[in-house]
This record gives C-alpha cells, sequence and structure tokens, in this order.
C-alpha cells in the first residue's frame, strides 16, 4: 500500500449543483482538472454554458444539465441523465443557494420559504436523488456547501432564514453520514467563511465587506478558488475514512 494520499479523482462521476457561478463553478472546474467528468447542474443559462465551455476547453469532461433544486423530479432526471452520458455517479457536491436580508419581525413568509426551499430542502433532495444513486452503485461521496452562518451568528447580517438553513445543511450531512456509512457513501460538509462571491457582493452587504476582512484572522475574504482544496479532499480517497464532518474554512473566523 502507498503513503501517499490519493487526491486524484480519474475515471469519476460527480454532479455539481449551483455549478454556474461562485463556489459551485470553481469547484466544478476543479474536480473535472482533478479527473472527474462532470455534470453542471443548474438553472439553465449562459452561465451553465459557460462553465461546462471551460471545463470542455481545458480538456476535462463536462456536460450541462438544467434543472431546480426545490423539484425533486428534475434531479431525478438530472442524475439518470449524468449517468447515462457519462457514468455510474459517485461522487457530489451540492453547493446551489441563494441569500437576502430582512428582519426577522419584518420579514415576509414567502421570503422565509424561498430560502428555505433553496438552501436547506434544495441540499436535501440533491442529497437523495445523488444518494439513490449511489447506494445503488455501491460507493459515494457527497459534499454539502453550508456556511460559517450555520455555526455562527453574523455581525449585522439581517438574515435568520439563510443561517437556520446552512445550521440544517450542517447536520443534514452528519444525519445522511450516519444512515449510509455502512453502504458505501460517505457525506461531509464545508462551511466557508466570507468569500468573494456574488452573493457576498450584494449591494446591501458592499458596506461591509471591509468589516468581514477587519473580522477575519487573516485578513481578507477567501477566493472562490479556495473552496477547491477542501472539496477535492473530501471527494477523494485521501478523506476515506472521513464522513459526518462539518469542515469550516473561514480564514480563522469562528476562532474570534
Amino acid at each position: 500500500m502507498s503513503n501517499e494520499p490519493d487526491f486524484r479523482l480519474d475515471g469519476r462521476t460527480a454532479i455539481v449543483t449551483g455549478a454556474a457561478s461562485g463556489i459551485g463553478r470553481a469547484i466544478a472546474q476543479g474536480i473535472a482538472s482533478s479527473g472527474a467528468s462532470v455534470a453542471a447542474f443548474d438553472l439553465s443559462g449562459p452561465g451553465l454554458d459557460e462553465t461546462v465551455a471551460r471545463i470542455n476547453d481545458s480538456g476535462g469532461r463536462a456536460i450541462a444539465v438544467p434543472g431546480d433544486v426545490t423539484d425533486a423530479a428534475s434531479l431525478g432526471d438530472a442524475v439518470a441523465q449524468t449517468q447515462r452520458d457519462l457514468g455510474p455517479l459517485s461522487l457530489a457536491v451540492n453547493a446551489a443557494g441563494i441569500a437576502n436580508a430582512a428582519p426577522a419581525e419584518e420579514m415576509a413568509l414567502e421570503q422565509w420559504q424561498r430560502v428555505v426551499d433553496v438552501d436547506y430542502t434544495g441540499v436535501f433532495l440533491s442529497c437523495q436523488a445523488e444518494g439513490r444513486a449511489m447506494l445503488a452503485n455501491g460507493r459515494g461521496s457527497i459534499v454539502n456547501i453550508a456556511s460559517m452562518s450555520g455555526s455562527i451568528v453574523n455581525r449585522g447580517l439581517l438574515q435568520v432564514h439563510y443561517n437556520s438553513a446552512k445550521a440544517a445543511v450542517i447536520h443534514l450531512g452528519k444525519s445522511l453520514a450516519m444512515e449510509w456509512s455502512d453502504r458505501g457513501v460517505r457525506v461531509n460538509t464545508i462551511s466557508p467563511g466570507y468569500t468573494a462571491t456574488p452573493m457576498n457582493t450584494r449591494p446591501e452587504v458592499a458596506d461591509q465587506v471591509r468589516q468581514f476582512e477587519q473580522d477575519t484572522p487573516l485578513g481578507r475574504m477567501a477566493t472562490v478558488q479556495e473552496m477547491v482544496g477542501p472539496a477535492v479532499f473530501l471527494l477523494s480517497d485521501a478523506s476515506a475514512f472521513v464522513t459526518g464532518v462539518d469542515l469550516l474554512v473561514d480564514g480563522g473566523f469562528v476562532c474570534w
């Protein structure tokens, strides 16, 4: 047995939700560079097409699988297409998510429900569709993207719906990890800190970016590319004995 950890994903098939932009796009490109064939799942549009073009132009293999994470049938069809076109599914990263802000006492039910539907229920439905395939295939690794907001409350951000959904995603990962631990499927979570994505450079938080950076021990926000290494690790055989973990990638933020 080699003592060198195996971070490669050659010969494996992955699906990445939220692949049209931000962390999802970066991870889709990163795992393709590590050898996996990638089904990029997101709402139909130029962003999704661009992700796929970037991977294929770089010598990887990717297909666009348009759909909505709140639609269980759409996810089931996406997994079926992925396996038909790329091969048995064994890897998944669930990065689709949205955010907005409002004081809790003024938040409309519709606003609460939309964030919970996408950021929590959408992750469950994605895991369910992916897990069914992986359990049938006898192996798999799923990585869900949560947030440090699932472990702490961000000073100055009025996002009780987002924080609650991300906390639920963390516990969802632990619960699924235990359900599927004896059937060859691992489930882990990555919780990014402040990251320079479109979500975290929205107009309503733009004035707080400097404070975000000052409050982070490493003194800056993460780039989306800095989420790729953790994802590749958790997907690969280098983490074969890791399941049910929430990996904080936050520049040390929650230490304070």
